[in-house]
């Protein structure tokens, strides 16, 4: 019998597939656990069910006498102490499949508002209810997807299928990661390998896919972007901090690249107040999985990880 402590609100589907012989300690309805609760709560627990926007520090998880698994309900997990998580024999699982089609389909929606310059053009629309708003006919032009390259940074699933989607609108990919695919996987993908630097200067998008680590903080600088098209837009569903947040401000201010997509921040997704101020750029709230379908999925995955550790299984997402 395991105690499973389940640090955030979220869908009832999914914890029938928990035995009734373990104990669950969710939050009330409607909230997520503090941190002051948490600590109360994690001696008793084996299992700790986390959340990409809650912290699971090592002075937390150090609470946990008992803890076996945490177990996050995101495909990110630098929320989570990984190494003293690892040095405590703690295994780590994520939910890496059941985020993948809706954070592409957000990342999609970002390149279409930023290239069709949608959000701009609405804005306009508002601001006069009811008058015709007076366009020219070189006003305010979009930049075509057809014909046009795609450069991936981290070329791991949601990047797929992100590609997947631009070629169907006739786009040529190009890719980075740290360790290249090989030849036969880049022929049967559709896709061209190219250093970051290389992609940077020849890409007409940029859409960021790579995990958040010490290696990755601040991998979009203020020389990556210099080395940019001036027509060029970056999407970034990733993680914040994989963009230097001011060094992008300042490129968008002064026009070196053309516009922005993002749905992560660097400091606690909470961007910079003079990004609102810029009609170039395209803001959402770190939402790249928020459809009732895809929060299904993931409770089924999260919680399918728990079922499976429980017995002894090995086939989980593990992470460590």
């Amino acid at each position: 019998m395991a105690t499973i402590l389940v640090a955030f609100d979220t869908l009832d589907e999914g914890f029938e597939r928990i035995p009734s012989e373990h104990t669950l300690i969710r939050p009330p309805h409607g909230r997520d656990f503090t941190q002051e609760e948490l600590a109360a709560l994690l001696p008793e627990a084996d299992v700790l069910c986390s959340v990409f926007d809650i912290p699971v520090r090592a002075d937390l998880i150090a609470r946990g006498g008992k803890l076996r698994l945490i177990a996050n309900y995101a495909v990110g997990y630098n929320n989570i102490d990984i190494e003293y998580a690892r040095s405590r024999g703690i295994t780590v699982t994520n939910t890496p499949h059941s985020v993948i089609v809706p954070t592409a389909e957000l990342a999609m929606a970002l390149l279409l508002s930023c290239s069709r310059r949608i959000v701009e053009l609405d804005t306009m629309i508002r601001r006069s209810p009811g008058v015709k708003v007076a366009m020219g006919r070189t006003d305010r032009m979009g930049l075509p997807l057809a014909e046009k390259i795609l450069g991936i940074v981290g070329y791991g699933n949601i990047g797929e299928a992100v590609a997947m989607r631009c070629r169907a609108f006739g786009m040529k990919v190009i890719y980075y990661k740290r360790h290249r695919l090989s030849p036969q996987e880049e022929e049967a993908k559709g896709i061209t390998y190219a250093s970051l630097d290389e992609l940077l200067r020849t890409s007409d998008v940029v859409s960021l896919h790579t995990p958040y680590s010490p290696e990755t903080h601040h991998l979009i600088g203020e020389r990556e972007l210099a080395l940019m098209p001036a027509h060029a837009i970056l999407i970034t569903t990733a993680r914040g901090a994989v963009v230097d947040e001011e060094a992008l401000l300042r490129a968008l201010q002064r026009g070196s690249i053309a516009a922005a997509g993002l749905d992560v921040f660097e400091h606690n997704d909470c961007p910079l107040a003079e990004l609102s101020a810029l009609p170039n750029v395209v803001m959402t709230p770190h939402v790249g999985t928020q459809t009732k379908d895809a929060r299904l999925k993931m409770n089924h995955e999260m919680l399918e990880n728990v079922a499976r550790f429980l017995v002894g299984r090995t086939d989980i997402s593990r992470v460590v």
